[in-house]
């Protein structure tokens, strides 16, 4: 059956690509694919010539998400079956996909104000210039796993639960159900895609948030990396939303630093990757099991 293989890029809105060069080169590792003066800012993680874009927006928030597919035979199957579902998908577009640096896509609204895109065919950078990153110890995690993941908050949870699970054909990794404070529970669902990245789309409903994105995660090869990327925030003052800690669902030791678009980055290690033949859907009752020692820099 046709299936959504990775998360394969993000698109984000930022009305300051300065600022975002400087976050995403000097303290998250990544590599400037390209820069269109004033207009976007292509970034690089590994092989692929673009992993994140950033386009200048000033909603600050999360545009699309691109979801890639192995084969274009798999994409027109999946399209189809969306457009059975009374879904409505249009074609990019031969401009669309030279921007997001794909072969082909099509794609369709999120109820929750952003966009989903479906493509086949990344284009590679070429041999003569890999990936380098200034800082990293190790690199990024990304292959066959795709991009990282993102959190996208919910106005209304169980259409959004079942948008991503129905309609889309993500799998269900697991749940957390945590009471952050009085009356105010955190209720949040987690999703896989055919590689297995413990979770590639996360959601969760979340009263009075400013954006659609409550954070994205990219996961690096090292454990130090982590701590010498923490180490960078302390030194050049950039906020932490929350401290160093342990998730209980994917076993990621991470840390939440807050971008210049005002929405988190979660920086981490150590994540697990499913394997449906052998994974059982749990609930969890906390979202850390240590650490995480959430700092006053953000409002989400």
């Amino acid at each position: 059956m046709a299936e959504i293989s990775n998360l394969g890029y993000l698109v984000f809105g930022a009305s300051d690509l300065d600022k975002w060069e400087e976050f995403a080169v000097g303290i998250a590792g990544m590599q400037v694919g390209n820069r269109d003066a004033g207009r976007s800012l292509a970034l690089r993680m590994d092989e692929y010539e673009q992993r994140i874009l950033i386009e200048k927006d000033s909603q600050d928030d999360l545009t699309a998400a691109g979801w890639l597919f192995d084969t274009e035979a798999d994409l027109e199957i999946y399209v189809h079956r969306l457009r059975d579902k009374g879904v409505k998908v249009a074609a990019g577009g031969a401009e669309l996909a030279a921007n997001r640096r794909v072969e082909k896509l099509y794609l369709c609204e999120d109820p929750n104000g952003y966009r989903h895109e479906f493509a086949f065919g990344p284009v590679y950078a070429p041999l003569a210039t890999p990936f380098r990153s200034s800082v990293l110890v190790s690199g990024f995690e990304t292959g066959a796993l795709g991009v990282g993941h993102f959190l996208a908050v919910a106005r209304n949870y169980k259409e959004s639960v079942a948008f991503y699970r129905e309609t889309l054909g993500l799998k269900i990794s697991d749940y957390i159900r945590q009471e952050l404070a009085p009356g105010l529970v955190a209720d949040a669902a987690f999703f896989h895609a055919r590689t297995g990245r413990h979770h590639s789309l996360a959601t969760c409903f979340i009263p009075n948030a400013p954006k659609r994105l409550n954070h994205f995660m990219v996961q690096v090869n090292a454990l130090d990396d982590v701590g010498l990327a923490y180490d960078r925030c302390m030194k050049a003052g950039v906020p932490v939303y929350m401290g160093i800690g342990h998730h209980p669902n994917d076993h990621m030791v991470s840390f939440y630093v807050v971008t210049p678009s005002g929405f988190a980055m979660e920086f981490g290690y150590g994540g697990l990757v499913i394997d449906d033949a052998n994974w059982e859907v749990k609930s969890y009752s906390q979202l850390s099991d240590w650490g995480h020692q959430r700092g006053a820099a953000f409002s989400v």
